[in-house]
Protein backbone atom coordinates (compact mmCIF):
# COMPACT_ATOMS: atom_id res chain seq x y z
CA UNK A 1 0.00 0.00 0.00
CA UNK A 2 2.66 2.54 1.18
CA UNK A 3 4.15 1.75 -2.48
CA UNK A 4 1.06 2.88 -4.36
CA UNK A 5 0.64 6.35 -2.32
CA UNK A 6 4.36 6.64 -3.32
CA UNK A 7 3.76 5.87 -7.17
CA UNK A 8 1.11 8.12 -7.09
CA UNK A 9 2.68 11.15 -5.69
CA UNK A 10 5.51 10.87 -7.77
CA UNK A 11 2.92 10.62 -10.86
CA UNK A 12 1.39 13.52 -9.80
CA UNK A 13 5.07 15.30 -9.18
CA UNK A 14 5.56 14.29 -12.70
CA UNK A 15 2.73 15.73 -14.23
CA UNK A 16 2.79 18.70 -12.88
CA UNK A 17 6.45 19.77 -13.70
CA UNK A 18 5.35 19.03 -17.27
CA UNK A 19 2.47 20.93 -17.29
CA UNK A 20 0.28 17.69 -18.36
CA UNK A 21 -2.42 16.32 -16.38
CA UNK A 22 -2.61 12.24 -16.85
CA UNK A 23 -5.66 11.20 -17.86
CA UNK A 24 -7.24 7.33 -17.70
CA UNK A 25 -6.68 6.97 -21.83
CA UNK A 26 -3.29 8.13 -21.47
CA UNK A 27 -1.88 6.65 -18.30
CA UNK A 28 -3.37 2.46 -19.81
CA UNK A 29 -1.88 3.01 -23.37
CA UNK A 30 1.74 2.81 -24.64
CA UNK A 31 2.99 4.02 -28.23
CA UNK A 32 4.52 0.73 -29.71
CA UNK A 33 8.16 1.85 -30.62
CA UNK A 34 7.77 0.57 -33.98
CA UNK A 35 5.31 -1.54 -36.03
CA UNK A 36 5.41 -5.71 -35.76
CA UNK A 37 6.60 -7.74 -38.28
CA UNK A 38 5.02 -10.94 -39.17
CA UNK A 39 7.60 -13.52 -38.04
CA UNK A 40 7.52 -17.01 -40.61
CA UNK A 41 6.29 -20.08 -38.60
CA UNK A 42 8.93 -22.10 -36.64
CA UNK A 43 10.37 -25.09 -38.76
CA UNK A 44 9.21 -28.36 -37.98
CA UNK A 45 11.38 -31.46 -39.02
CA UNK A 46 9.89 -33.01 -42.21
CA UNK A 47 12.62 -34.98 -43.94
CA UNK A 48 15.48 -37.62 -43.01
CA UNK A 49 18.84 -36.25 -44.94
CA UNK A 50 21.58 -34.09 -44.01
CA UNK A 51 22.35 -31.45 -43.05
CA UNK A 52 22.93 -29.27 -46.15
CA UNK A 53 25.67 -26.27 -44.13
CA UNK A 54 26.86 -28.80 -40.96
CA UNK A 55 28.50 -32.03 -41.01
CA UNK A 56 27.07 -34.43 -38.48
CA UNK A 57 30.25 -35.05 -36.97
CA UNK A 58 31.05 -31.50 -36.36
CA UNK A 59 27.55 -30.78 -34.46
CA UNK A 60 28.41 -34.04 -31.99
CA UNK A 61 31.76 -32.43 -31.12
CA UNK A 62 30.57 -29.41 -30.80
CA UNK A 63 27.56 -29.77 -28.80
CA UNK A 64 29.40 -32.93 -27.32
CA UNK A 65 26.52 -35.69 -28.08
CA UNK A 66 26.57 -38.39 -30.49
CA UNK A 67 24.13 -37.53 -32.98
CA UNK A 68 22.28 -40.26 -33.80
CA UNK A 69 19.63 -38.70 -36.49
CA UNK A 70 18.98 -35.84 -38.88
CA UNK A 71 16.14 -34.30 -40.05
CA UNK A 72 15.52 -31.22 -42.00
CA UNK A 73 12.42 -29.12 -42.27
CA UNK A 74 11.49 -28.06 -45.84
CA UNK A 75 12.20 -24.40 -45.57
CA UNK A 76 13.58 -22.70 -49.01
CA UNK A 77 16.53 -21.63 -49.23
CA UNK A 78 17.96 -22.83 -46.26
CA UNK A 79 16.51 -25.83 -44.66
CA UNK A 80 16.45 -26.33 -40.74
CA UNK A 81 18.55 -28.85 -39.08
CA UNK A 82 17.23 -30.66 -36.34
CA UNK A 83 20.14 -33.28 -35.07
CA UNK A 84 18.95 -36.12 -32.65
CA UNK A 85 20.83 -38.16 -29.91
CA UNK A 86 20.75 -41.77 -29.92
CA UNK A 87 17.85 -42.23 -27.38
CA UNK A 88 15.33 -40.00 -29.95
CA UNK A 89 15.43 -36.75 -28.02
CA UNK A 90 16.72 -33.67 -29.67
CA UNK A 91 19.76 -32.29 -28.71
CA UNK A 92 20.61 -29.17 -31.32
CA UNK A 93 18.39 -26.99 -33.63
CA UNK A 94 19.69 -24.97 -36.31
CA UNK A 95 17.69 -22.46 -38.23
CA UNK A 96 19.19 -20.32 -41.44
CA UNK A 97 16.67 -17.62 -42.31
CA UNK A 98 17.36 -15.54 -45.53
CA UNK A 99 14.70 -12.80 -46.91
CA UNK A 100 13.64 -9.24 -45.02
CA UNK A 101 16.27 -7.54 -43.06
CA UNK A 102 13.43 -6.46 -39.87
CA UNK A 103 12.33 -9.87 -39.58
CA UNK A 104 16.37 -11.39 -39.68
CA UNK A 105 16.57 -9.33 -36.72
CA UNK A 106 13.49 -9.73 -34.79
CA UNK A 107 13.71 -13.79 -35.25
CA UNK A 108 16.84 -13.58 -33.67
CA UNK A 109 14.82 -10.96 -30.80
CA UNK A 110 12.42 -13.84 -30.25
CA UNK A 111 15.02 -16.34 -29.91
CA UNK A 112 17.20 -14.25 -27.69
CA UNK A 113 15.52 -11.54 -26.27
CA UNK A 114 17.29 -8.07 -25.91
CA UNK A 115 15.82 -8.00 -21.93
CA UNK A 116 16.82 -11.26 -21.11
CA UNK A 117 20.03 -12.54 -23.23
CA UNK A 118 23.88 -11.71 -23.14
CA UNK A 119 24.67 -9.08 -26.43
CA UNK A 120 27.27 -10.77 -28.45
CA UNK A 121 28.84 -9.33 -32.15
CA UNK A 122 30.47 -12.77 -33.16
CA UNK A 123 31.17 -13.63 -35.83
CA UNK A 124 32.35 -9.97 -36.88
CA UNK A 125 30.00 -8.20 -38.49
CA UNK A 126 27.05 -10.04 -36.85
CA UNK A 127 24.57 -9.15 -33.66
CA UNK A 128 22.58 -10.64 -31.93
CA UNK A 129 22.35 -12.16 -28.43
CA UNK A 130 22.83 -15.56 -26.28
CA UNK A 131 21.66 -17.22 -23.27
CA UNK A 132 20.74 -20.48 -21.07
CA UNK A 133 17.68 -21.35 -19.97
CA UNK A 134 16.39 -24.35 -17.81
CA UNK A 135 16.13 -26.49 -21.19
CA UNK A 136 19.41 -25.64 -22.64
CA UNK A 137 20.92 -22.84 -24.48
CA UNK A 138 20.49 -20.37 -27.23
CA UNK A 139 23.25 -18.59 -29.61
CA UNK A 140 20.90 -16.20 -32.35
CA UNK A 141 22.76 -13.78 -34.90
CA UNK A 142 21.54 -11.66 -37.96
CA UNK A 143 23.24 -10.35 -40.25
CA UNK A 144 21.44 -7.95 -43.24
CA UNK A 145 19.34 -9.89 -44.59
CA UNK A 146 19.76 -12.93 -42.59
CA UNK A 147 19.42 -14.79 -39.52
CA UNK A 148 21.08 -17.78 -37.91
CA UNK A 149 19.86 -19.55 -35.12
CA UNK A 150 21.11 -22.42 -32.68
CA UNK A 151 19.42 -24.32 -30.14
CA UNK A 152 20.93 -27.09 -27.80
CA UNK A 153 20.15 -29.02 -24.90
CA UNK A 154 23.56 -28.34 -23.58
CA UNK A 155 23.50 -25.58 -20.63
CA UNK A 156 27.17 -23.93 -22.16
CA UNK A 157 26.00 -21.52 -24.79
CA UNK A 158 29.60 -21.70 -25.98
CA UNK A 159 28.61 -24.67 -27.89
CA UNK A 160 25.63 -22.87 -29.92
CA UNK A 161 28.01 -20.66 -30.54
CA UNK A 162 30.57 -22.94 -32.11
CA UNK A 163 27.95 -24.62 -34.13
CA UNK A 164 26.50 -20.99 -35.39
CA UNK A 165 29.97 -19.84 -36.57
CA UNK A 166 30.57 -23.06 -38.57
CA UNK A 167 27.11 -22.69 -39.79
CA UNK A 168 27.68 -18.95 -41.37
CA UNK A 169 31.32 -20.14 -42.32
CA UNK A 170 29.73 -23.21 -44.45
CA UNK A 171 26.94 -20.50 -45.99
CA UNK A 172 29.44 -18.17 -46.86
CA UNK A 173 27.72 -14.99 -45.58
Amino acid sequence: MRTLVVLAAAAALLAACSGEQPTAESSNTTEPSSPAVELPPDPEPAVEGPCPYLETDLVSRANGQRVARVRISNDDPYPACFFYRPDGGLQLTVRVYVGEPGIATALVDKAAPVDTSNPTEQPPGWEGGYESTDKGAVYAVSKGDTAVIVSTNQQQSVKARSVATEAISALGT
